[in-house]
């Protein structure tokens, strides 16, 4: 027993000045600005981060929630902030986005921008009305094939993952239908169950709960492995669809320019805290998978989503916003 205090009292002797100096790294407050408002995905996700980082970082780290605009105002105030890696935002899909949607874009996202770390990703799911006659799909895209431009695709938000997944799925399949968007999440789900839409792509945590009541019927994930929380519905690619690979995601970035050592120890304990059991559990409660990683690989994600959606903005024909 004075063995084992000996060397948890030796084990935390040596981590004290590893502590003590990324503490030292930060000399103010850190905040982090999300880009939509409070209890949705992101803010929920950012909230359950912060809580976990700041002990880590030695300063508290205060969300600040700053929806608008497709994320420009958020973005802005990362901008206006000094470039001390003190100024965070949560940047997602809607970010890689932003560069192809929007006429007169403030900031270069992959240029005023550096990547910091991923911090979790959710599913798409294809959705139908528990009655439909579209079992698959194959069904589906038969329809879609039969009846060019008469089948109506649902999805929320001009420019949102879930529209253009929908934009993607039928370059995929060479297919025509009306893409419908919605303002949020209960019309689309109003809209689907009264039949005016046959099909719907939405993420699947503000749906969940209709997931499992069967109140919607899913056919498929649109990433490329099953969805943790959904592990019976099988991919689009499984279906048939090639190339086909999205999911949403949420990540940090702060402005261009900021130390790399207080971007790397925002890395470090974001990627700590995600080993952690309570940070895993509180994040799949709202329906995210835990990620993390290197900056880098945060950067090179940005960068391929940025082009994907730039191709599928101008194949569908999305008029810039703006």
């Amino acid at each position: 027993m004075i063995q084992l205090t000996r060397r948890a009292a030796l084990a935390a002797a040596l981590a004290l000045p590893a502590i003590r100096a990324r503490a030292q790294v930060f000399t103010k407050p850190i905040r982090v600005v999300v880009p939509f408002g409070p209890g949705g995905v992101a803010d929920l996700t950012a909230r359950a981060v912060a809580q976990r980082i700041s002990p880590r970082l030695g300063q508290p780290v205060v969300v600040e929630n700053r929806p608008g605009a497709g994320g420009i105002v958020a973005g802005q105030q990362v901008m206006s902030a000094p470039a001390d890696g003190h100024t965070l935002m949560v940047a997602s899909n809607g970010t890689a986005v932003s560069r192809s949607l929007f006429r007169n874009l403030p900031f270069d996202p992959l240029k005023d921008f550096a990547p910091v770390v991923m911090m979790g990703a959710f599913p798409i799911a294809v959705i139908v009305a528990p009655n439909s006659p579209l079992r698959s799909i194959s069904d589906l895209v038969a329809r879609m094939k039969a009846e060019p431009g008469r089948l109506n695709i649902g999805s929320i938000s001009v420019g949102s993952t879930q529209h253009l997944s929908a934009e993607l799925f039928k370059i995929r399949t060479a297919t025509r239908a009306e893409t419908v968007v919605f303002p949020q999440t209960p019309q689309l789900v109003t809209s689907l169950l009264r039949g005016d839409v046959d099909a719907a792509f939405e993420i699947t945590g503000p749906i969940f709960g209709q997931i499992e009541s069967g109140a919607v019927r899913v056919l498929a994930i649109t990433s490329a492995t099953r969805a943790e929380n959904l592990p019976q519905v099988p991919t689009l690619m499984e279906q048939g669809v090639p190339d086909y690979d999205v999911a949403s995601w949420n990540a940090l970035v702060t402005r261009a320019g900021s130390p790399p050592e207080t971007i790397a120890a925002i890395n470090r304990a974001v990627n700590e805290a995600m080993g952690t059991a309570e940070l895993k559990d509180a994040l799949k409660a709202v329906g995210v998978e835990p990620r993390g990683g290197t900056p880098e690989a945060m950067g090179q994600l940005l960068t391929a989503d940025t082009a994907r959606w730039a191709e599928v903005i101008e194949k569908a024909g999305i008029e810039r916003q703006g």
